[in-house]
């Protein structure tokens, strides 16, 4: 049941961001002039060259799609496969909105609040793609490919992305919409911290009364350490045990529906964390570690049935010659 309504959420979100994102390029940026964040920007970029330099119209949906195919190739061997898929999928979903979509302005002369609601719709649909195990593609695949071959933060590399946006839109349109792009940005960057900050440290303090049950399945699906305190209800008296554990933000979701399943009523209070010393693993780490694992449970289960088959076939040999004697 969690893993049906795991897949729903994931088809609403990734239909709801496809539309999201078409809608803050069609109608808020496009039209006014307004450049956006990311790989929809340069996009805008090279549309724009290609109209007042070559004299040829591309739909800025157009290369988008068409530059996709390769980021996702570079995207499935080094970004991984899921994450890739997904995103590029919903990047090309977006792209053909945005084809087949009109363009026309809702806010007619107030370029300002074109670039606001544009950059929130984007970072909405950015903000929940995260959530989801996914992203808009184009530009979030190349800073992951990026942040996993030399160790860079995604967050300097789309700074870079961004402001190089921002100089080539002032060249060429003025810096007066170069502003408005600076508007755009930073409202999508607050809507995407607003909904999901992916690399944001967070405590959960779990209250529960079956604390077995619930680290087993944490640490089957989670590979966080988990503190055990015993502690007691004040108003039952009632002995119960609470589990500390620190965590990702991305992880949260996960958690609360693994906790859920084995403990309903279970307590979970989250608390923002200010800073991790040492100890804390990162996405590369856990990925390492949960191939160990599923390599180390082949190996048992793989020696067991041999060991298995060992033990049957001493068992009719000893059989054979006791029917012999």
């Amino acid at each position: 049941m969690v893993r049906v309504r795991e897949y729903g959420m994931k088809t609403i979100v990734f239909v709801l961001a496809a539309v999201l994102v078409a809608i803050s390029m069609n109608s808020f940026f496009i039209p006014n002039n307004i450049f956006s964040g990311g790989f929809n920007g340069v996009a805008q970029l090279i549309s724009l060259f290609f109209d007042s330099v070559v004299g040829i119209h591309i739909e800025v949906g157009a290369i988008i799609m068409g530059s996709n195919i390769p980021l996702a190739i570079a995207g499935w061997i080094f970004a991984g496969r899921k994450f890739t898929i997904l995103s590029f999928l919903n990047n090309f979903a977006a792209s053909f909105m945005q084809i087949v979509l009109p363009k026309s302005s809702l806010v007619s002369q107030e370029p300002i609040l074109a670039g606001l609601f544009g950059g929130l719709l984007l970072g909405i649909s950015i903000g929940l793609t995260f959530k989801m195990g996914f992203s808009t593609g184009g530009m979030d695949i190349v800073a992951m490919i990026v942040q996993k071959t030399t160790g860079k933060s995604i967050g300097s590399i789309n700074m870079f992305i961004n402001g190089f946006i921002v100089i080539v839109a002032g060249a060429f349109i003025g810096w007066q919409n170069a502003m408005y792009t600076i508007i755009g940005i930073y409202a999508t960057s607050v809507a995407v911290d607003a909904i999901h900050t992916r690399h944001q440290k967070l405590t959960a303090f779990i209250v529960t009364s079956h604390p077995d049950e619930v680290i087993k399945a944490l640490q089957e699906a989670l590979v966080r350490g988990i503190t055990v305190m015993p502690s007691r209800g004040a108003f039952t008296q009632e002995p119960n045990t609470t589990l500390m554990m620190v965590l990702s933000r991305y992880e949260l979701t996960e958690m609360q529906n693994l906790i859920k399943s084995v403990d309903v009523d279970a307590f979970v209070n989250i608390v923002s964390t200010v800073e991790v010393s040492n100890n804390f693993w990162n996405e590369d780490l856990q990925s390492q570690i949960r191939r160990e694992r599923t390599v180390a449970k082949a190996q048992i289960t793989d020696a067991l049935n041999i060991s298995e088959e060992a033990d049957k076939i001493d068992a009719d040999t000893k059989k054979d010659n006791e029917g012999r004697i």
